[in-house]
């Protein structure tokens, strides 16, 4: 397959520490800007960017109770700053020890292939939101499947416009997902599925694609070469094989579909803009890519509290204060 754009660099920092990391990536994140105000990768992680990319360039996960960072494009600079500075993590109740960061960055792992990669979901991909769950409710098993299957090659051309890789042929997809009834995530109605798929983009390992990035949904890992993979290798191993020989009863098994570059719209960016009145919006959701539109949202007045406005995009970045409230460091 031919594509025409500069080598998109990419990194893997997985963050060695004392003991097991019992967190989730907002409360390391809160930990990262907390300790380091100062340095690059805070405002790839506070919101600042949140106009600039619809994609995050940084992003944390915690797999097998370790920390990794992922960065992409112009998030890899920033990582391996940081990687160079942790000596400690310090949660106020709990204080880890980092014996070392392991880093491993690469210009080949984000571009268009001739053959079909298999990708193991680490994380439940999230990938349906309030207004695609709702049409994919009514459709039937057959239905669903290619749904999904459009949703995923979709985001992934969505991915490739957003570092600017130039496709020139069609990204193909094939889902082999262990249910068809997607599992509830939080309170916004969003639909996960577990599993694995196949297309023929190559992918960064531990990349999130869908819903919930920030939150650690949707990581990847390529299954091209299993000897090379370090996170609970057995465990994983076993799952394959399980999933092997119950391939043929699963439901969720589908026909290899094609999306072009010309069946995806460019999602717009939008630049948040003071209102003067106190109106509530609708929240608008981008179908092809669950990427929320930049709107303000008023919560209910509750008697002790006074109103609050939030941005409901946490999909892409967090702020300060949204880390402050939902976890206590």
């Amino acid at each position: 397959m031919e594509y025409s754009s500069p080598p998109i660099r990419t990194i893997i920092a997985r963050v060695i520490t004392d003991k097991p990391v019992r967190k989730t990536p907002y409360q390391v994140k809160g930990v990262f800007m907390r300790q380091f105000p100062d340095l690059e990768i805070v405002p790839m992680m506070d919101g600042t960017y949140r106009d600039r990319f619809l994609y995050p360039r940084v992003q944390v996960k915690i797999l097998n109770e370790q920390v990794y960072m992922i960065g992409i494009h112009e998030g890899v600079d920033p990582i391996v700053e940081l990687a160079g500075r942790l000596d400690i993590l310090d949660f106020g109740n709990i204080t880890f020890q980092v014996f070392d960061t392991e880093v491993d960055v690469k210009d080949d792992q984000f571009r268009a292939v001739d053959r079909l990669i298999r990708y193991r979901l680490l994380t439940p991909w999230v990938a349906l939101n309030q207004m695609t769950g709702n049409r994919y409710r009514f459709l039937n098993n057959m239905e669903r499947v290619g749904f999904l299957n459009r949703l995923l090659g979709q985001n992934i051309v969505f991915l490739s416009r957003e570092m600017g890789v130039e496709l020139q042929d069609k990204i193909f997809t094939k889902v082999n997902l262990t249910s068809m009834f997607p599992k509830p995530v939080d309170e916004r109605n969003w639909g996960a599925f577990s599993g694995e798929f196949r297309t023929n983009f190559l992918l960064p390992n531990y990349l999130g694609i869908g819903n919930g990035i920030t939150r650690g949904y949707g990581a990847v890992y390529g299954m091209f070469n299993p000897q090379s993979f370090q996170f609970d290798e057995a465990s994983l191993r076993e799952q394959i094989e399980d999933g092997d020989q119950s391939q043929s009863n699963s439901m969720a098994v589908s026909e290899l579909e094609g999306v072009t570059v010309e069946d995806v719209p460019k999602p717009k960016r939008h630049i948040a803009k003071k209102r003067k009145t106190k109106k509530r919006t609708k929240k608008v959701l981008t179908e092809e890519f669950d990427i929320e539109e930049n709107k303000i949202t008023v919560l209910p007045e509750r008697k002790q509290d006074k109103k609050e406005y939030i941005n409901p995009e946490d999909d892409k970045f967090n702020s300060p204060e949204f880390h402050k409230k939902q976890h206590k460091l």
